[in-house]
């Protein structure tokens, strides 16, 4: 065995994925948790040292706080969710070249009900659009 992990090795997870989950367990908590703690919380057979090692990474990255608990951590988001994915989008959308497509491509694959609610959204308390018209 070279080390290496052959991308799509059935039973292993991507990173990002362990990330995702090790976030949203994260975000169904009442309050910071421990690595056991988030451990406990995750599906499948994770490592400890695997649950430390993407927490550790997460808080490098500025998306996790944590705070002293005994002789390790307790963790909880920077963020709640919807800013968390309110960033991501913001980000994907000033990647991309051409923003026009884009937004144009997002509105047109939302759902009837998703498009009354950006539409609403946009529109603001009073009825009246983001100009103020």
């Amino acid at each position: 065995m070279n080390g290496f992990r052959e991308i799509g090795t059935p039973g292993r997870r991507a990173r990002g994925e362990l990330e995702s989950n090790v976030l949203a367990a994260l975000w169904s908590a009442d309050g910071p948790l421990t690595a056991r703690q988030v451990l406990g919380r995750l599906p499948g057979d994770l490592a400890y040292t695997t649950v430390l090692t993407i927490l550790s990474r997460l808080y490098d990255k500025g998306m996790l706080v944590r705070r002293r608990e005994g002789r390790g951590y307790a963790y909880e988001p920077a963020r709640d969710e919807a800013s968390h994915t309110a960033h991501r989008m913001k980000s994907l959308l000033e990647g991309g070249s051409d923003r026009e497509a884009v937004l144009a491509r997002f509105v047109s694959e939302l759902s009837a009900r998703d498009e009354r609610l950006l539409q609403q959204l946009l529109s603001g308390p009073d009825g009246r659009d983001g100009a103020g018209h």
